[in-house]
């Protein structure tokens, strides 16, 4: 029996899903295998993987005395790295990756960043697997309070924004962080937006309007960003391919 090309999918929250990149994962030819560590379930090795994909939520990454599964995320990507199986962090997936590895977060100094932004590609990105297809400003759906202060010894820094310098690094041969949400489709929005409606308006962003922005940059969003989805796919099918044995550890 052949076996698919299968990527362990880490969320964190009921409302926070692979959304749009786990369709565009899925339609590449990937299988995806969600564990939802809130909800009491277990984190698995990678052993049976070829590819680590960690979504977003509202804590922080070192909120381990309110989720005690974030340590053994931490872990875990560190695992990955350690294995160079291809791994894509989103958001608090991008700020767990740095902290597993090295790296700084913290309360983000420059406040919030929220709304469909772009970000600047450095020039470290042409040629990357990944950043490397995508145009020189795209835009994002940010949506954090927290900021990635320092990145790990080694990282490559892919993409900044004016508040922030950290949007997007690679971690070894294999390893992605992203501040931003590729993956949010308007309907996550707003669900995130009837959760968070309090800390937007002190952020002075109407919730309604912010889910209206993403309405309405989402087909921009799409074409941005499933091209990075795919060539992330494309990654974890060579991987799988390639038959690579896990490092000894």
């Amino acid at each position: 029996m052949v076996m698919t090309a299968r990527v362990l999918v880490v969320q964190h929250e009921p409302d926070t899903g692979p959304g749009w990149f786990g369709g565009w994962l899925t339609d590449a030819g990937v299988t995806l295998h969600t564990v939802h560590p809130y909800a009491g379930q277990g984190l698995p090795t990678l052993d049976s993987y070829a590819g680590l994909l960690v979504l977003g939520g509202a804590m922080a990454p070192a909120d381990d005395d309110v989720c005690a599964w974030l340590p053994a995320t931490r872990a875990l990507m560190a695992d990955a790295v350690a294995r160079e199986l291809p791994t894509f962090g989103i958001c608090l997936g991008a700020e767990l990756l740095a902290l597993a590895c090295g790296g700084e977060v913290r309360r983000g100094t420059a406040g919030p960043e929220l709304g469909v932004l772009g970000v600047d590609v450095q020039p470290a990105a042409t040629g990357d697997p990944l950043f490397g297809v995508l145009p020189a400003r795209p835009r994002v759906l940010q949506w954090h309070w927290e900021e990635i202060a320092a990145l790990p010894a080694g990282a490559v820094r892919l993409a900044s924004s004016p508040a922030y310098p950290h949007q997007a690094f690679r971690l070894g041969p294999a390893a992605w962080g992203v501040q931003g949400h590729p993956e949010v489709t308007a309907d996550i929005a707003a669900a995130w937006a009837r959760e968070d409606s309090p800390l937007l308006v002190a952020a002075g962003r109407s919730p309604e309007a912010l889910v209206a922005e993403v309405r309405g940059a989402a087909a921009e969003l799409a074409g941005t960003w499933q091209p990075l989805a795919e060539s992330f796919a494309a990654v974890v099918l060579r991987f799988h391919e390639a038959g690579r044995a896990p490092v000894a550890g």
